[in-house]
């Protein structure tokens, strides 16, 4: 017996969702190592990817024109935002990641805003600085070749990885970056990137 229209519908979006980059979605709240802690957007929640896998490394282009990947940034917790001038829901969430990037930014975490727009930076420049934006880091998908490798499904899409260059999961829609929820799941991630003390032989544990 076929499938309603309806039920069909809401097969199909689950599939989207949990085939995301070629993983399965788990939610944050429900991780079995514990998980980072749970992160709400305005239509979805940060979903873990299971399992592990390196970033792709599908280039970009910087202001320069200089080509960047995101093994560049190896090292630092990275918040990979795809947005375009154009998106208004993107335009709406720019203000709060670049507050985000204000209080956490620097040697350890970085925000990239990876931008669609075909017009490229003469186009992007001029729009950032009119909203106030002006701490992300910005790089040029014009091509949507990374977007495409990610299996991205809308703007924006924001992709977190970790210190190593692995993605650990994503949020589709926007969100409110700048609020406590989003501040708890990227120092979650900066804990798990210190490195562990080792503890000298016939010290007392504390």
């Amino acid at each position: 017996m076929p499938e309603k229209p309806a039920k069909r519908l809401k097969h199909l979006a689950i599939a989207g969702v949990l085939a995301i980059w070629g993983g399965i979605g788990v939610p944050s709240n429900l991780a079995a190592d514990g998980g980072p802690p749970r992160f709400d957007g305005t239509i979805g929640q940060f979903t873990l990817i299971r399992p592990l896998r390196p970033a792709p490394q599908t280039p970009l282009m910087d202001e320069k024109g200089r080509a960047v990947t995101l093994a560049d940034f190896k090292g630092k917790v990275v918040l990979v935002n795809f947005w375009a001038t154009w998106c208004a829901p993107c335009v709406r969430e720019m203000p709060a990641l670049d507050a985000l990037q204000a209080k956490l930014g620097g040697e350890k975490f970085v925000i990239l805003a990876v931008s669609l727009d075909r017009l490229g930076f003469p186009k992007i420049a001029p729009f950032l600085e009119r909203i106030g934006v002006s701490r992300l880091t910005v790089l040029l998908d014009r091509k949507r070749a990374l977007y495409r490798k990610v299996n991205g499904q809308g703007l924006p899409t924001t992709l977190l990885l970790d210190h190593e260059g692995k993605v650990r999961g994503y949020l589709e829609g926007p969100a409110e970056w700048d609020g406590k929820a989003a501040e708890a799941l990227i120092r979650h991630y900066l804990k798990a990137a210190e490195p562990v003390k080792k503890v000298k032989a016939g010290s007392p544990a504390r």
